[in-house]
């Protein structure tokens, strides 16, 4: 069985796979299995994942729906859902391991730091990493990670279009309080220094804000910049 399960959803990615996958490879070497799951790219992001993996499946698009996919068909009994433009801390299937293993927890994320073009990055990452802390509630930027039994309890992450990691939360906070590893996942500004690091942030509060008051997540997500996977 292997150590740890990373599970990747992808689409388009033809560009940045192999260095994401690549990375992975000493987490690979020390008994952990990473599963890509597409979710219907037009470029050749499946055939240059696969010799980096060792799984590389279709689901429909969506990250809840692919992450879903990629977890029926994991092996191991710890689960980690890894965005392909964020990089783990050295060792992290260890720390993930472990830390479960001492705190007795079920699931948990990592702090973030945010690379990026943008002098506002630091601190949009210090305020996700002391919000997460105090409510308990990651985002997939961090990098979660919840037991098989855990992740089963929750029902996995809910198949919408957006908020997917936040309901996902709300449900393992259920089974367990979280782990909160404080070495720091390393992902993407790029969402950031495309539309102006003060308007991102304004418009993830309101679509929170507005989530939580009951809106349509497909509508959220054609808000955020998303084309909702039609059903």
């Amino acid at each position: 069985m292997p150590a740890l399960s990373v599970i990747v959803p992808v689409l388009d990615e033809a560009t940045t796979i192999v260095d994401a996958l690549t990375r992975l490879a000493p987490l690979r070497a020390r008994g952990g299995e990473v599963i890509v799951v597409d979710g219907g790219s037009r470029d050749d992001t499946a055939a240059r994942a696969r010799p980096l993996a060792e799984q590389v499946i279709s689901a429909p698009l969506g990250r809840g729906a692919q992450m879903n996919a990629g977890a029926s068909v994991a092996r191991a009994d710890v689960l980690m859902f890894l965005h392909a433009d964020t990089r783990l801390p050295p060792e992290a299937d260890r720390l993930v391991r472990e830390g479960l293993a001492r705190s007795g927890r079920a699931w948990g994320f990592f702090n973030v730091a945010i690379e990026g073009h943008s002098s506002l990055l630091p601190l949009v990452a210090f305020a996700m990493n002391v919000r997460s802390r105090l409510s308990g509630i990651a985002t997939g930027d961090q990098a979660m990670f919840a037991t098989r039994m855990a992740f089963d309890r929750a029902q996995g992450f809910p198949d919408i279009a957006l908020m997917e990691d936040i309901v996902l939360s709300h449900r393992l906070k259920r089974v367990s309080p979280p782990l909160c590893l404080a070495p720091a996942v390393v992902t993407s500004g790029r969402r950031w220094d495309e539309r102006g690091a003060l308007r991102t942030i304004l418009l993830m509060w309101r679509l929170r804000l507005a989530f939580f008051f009951g809106a349509a997540p497909d509508a959220l997500a054609r808000r955020y910049g998303y084309v909702p996977r039609q059903s």
